[in-house]
């Protein structure tokens, strides 16, 4: 067994990990001061929920072995509770333990990344519920789309998820997402478009009225993200070589690409460039990076980053004009950095993309997988949210909204002063 690799695996998932509080410090600086224990809670709450999901069936959901191609219809229940992956043969790469570690973060992170939609005005136990359901229906079967795969002797794929050996056995190459720009970020991003409209608009809502109380915690969110994004991009390699390490510069270089093209945005936009904005631009880069990282030349990765910081920036402002109410940019953040950063593939993905050697199969497949996601995501998540919001609720009502959540679903406050 290769312990360097081994150790490699289980380092990359404990930064992983890490996102998911980042996160928390990201989303809660954005909101008000009476709301951000509600905010950071929605995160913990998908850290508990779905790490436990994942060791119960969800594992067993994601990665069905060959019958993968039919997720998720398809369920390994040898795997369920995980005890058929405790024994390991002496000859194996790195323990199965370990990938399952690994994937259970991610699974974590896409949950808690759709909560920056319903910000300031989800009920907690609703929250729980949508985020169990989603994953069981629409996360675990996705990451079956995406990460379920199997190698053959002569290193060709043996089985897999449609999205990527499915369609290479259509079309002659499969989809690149090489940590989740479909799986992750478009079907968190979907999903937060959907919950967005059923929950509708907060009190007051317009440009300029819900402005971040904490811009420092978001700055600390962002840095948190950035540094666990190394386990996320890096670690999808499971070995610590070349790949890995091409992941990890473009892991630096595409949002810090991202940060600087946002800020000249908004500068040229709004007259200043702002801490929040940084922080938004990394993290725009660092989404629209993520399936690309492994597949692009650093100096294309680049231009990612200055594509995906300067058509995020804008694209935030979609809310306004168009009037749904996605508190925290998920969507203009995480679906459409999602979406630039899967169709960028098409074009300058090393080898297969149409202006790097390639024919436009590769940016059709690009396109199918990104589509799939997106409508399967949006459609499963506005159902479940609406069935939620039409029997037990899930949106507090608003006298509470606007005496703030924290106090009345949590009977705590972010900030309490000496001697109160």
């Amino acid at each position: 067994m290769d312990q360097g690799n081994t150790a490699f695996m289980l380092i990359a998932a404990a930064l992983v990990l890490l996102m998911t509080p980042g996160l928390a410090f990201f989303y809660g600086g954005l909101v008000k001061a009476k709301s951000v224990i509600s905010m950071m809670m929605l995160s913990f709450g998908a850290l508990g929920l779905i790490g436990v999901l994942w060791v119960l069936y969800g594992y067993a959901i994601a990665f069905p072995g060959a019958e993968g191609l039919l997720a998720p219809w398809s369920i390994d229940f040898s795997a369920i509770g995980l005890d058929s992956l405790l024994e390991t043969g002496d000859d194996a790469a790195f323990p199965p333990m370990a990938f399952v570690c690994f994937q259970a973060t991610f699974a974590i992170l896409t949950v808690a990344l759709v909560s920056g939609a319903i910000a300031d005005r989800a009920k907690f136990g609703s929250w729980m519920i949508f985020a169990g359901v989603w994953a069981t229906v629409v996360y675990f079967p996705v990451a079956s789309w995406v990460f379920n795969f199997g190698l053959a002797e002569d290193g060709s794929f043996s089985y897999g998820g449609w999205i990527t050996y499915g369609m290479q056995e259509m079309f002659g190459v499969g989809a690149i997402d090489f940590a989740g720009g479909t799986a992750v970020h478009i079907n968190a991003g979907a999903a937060a478009l959907a919950l967005a409209l059923v929950l509708g608009k907060r009190v007051g809502f317009q440009k300029g009225v819900h402005t971040p109380h904490n811009p420092p915690f978001v700055l600390l969110g962002a840095g948190l993200l950035w540094f666990g994004w190394f386990g996320f991009n890096a670690g999808s390699e499971l070995a610590a070589d070349g790949t890995a390490a091409l992941a990890f510069i473009n892991t630096i270089g595409a949002p810090a690409a991202a940060l600087l093209a946002w800020l000249v945005v908004e500068k040229i936009k709004d007259g200043k460039p702002t801490s929040v904005g940084a922080a938004s631009g990394a993290v725009a880069g660092l989404v629209a990076i993520t399936p690309a990282c492994a597949s692009l030349h650093p100096i294309w990765a680049l231009l990612l980053g200055v594509i995906a910081g300067a058509v995020c920036a804008l694209a935030v402002e979609l809310k306004w004009k168009l009037g749904f109410d996605d508190s925290l940019d998920v969507v203009g953040i995480h679906l459409i950095g999602g979406l630039i950063g899967t169709l960028y593939l098409g074009f300058f993905a090393n080898g297969t993309g149409l202006f790097m050697g390639g024919g436009a199969t590769q940016l059709l497949v690009q396109f199918i997988a990104a589509v799939a996601v997106l409508v399967y995501s949006f459609v499963l998540a506005y159902v479940i949210a609406f069935a939620i919001e039409k029997t037990i609720g899930f949106r507090v009502k608003s006298e509470d909204e606007v005496a703030g959540i924290d106090s009345v679903v949590h009977g705590e406050e972010g900030y309490v002063l000496e001697g109160r």
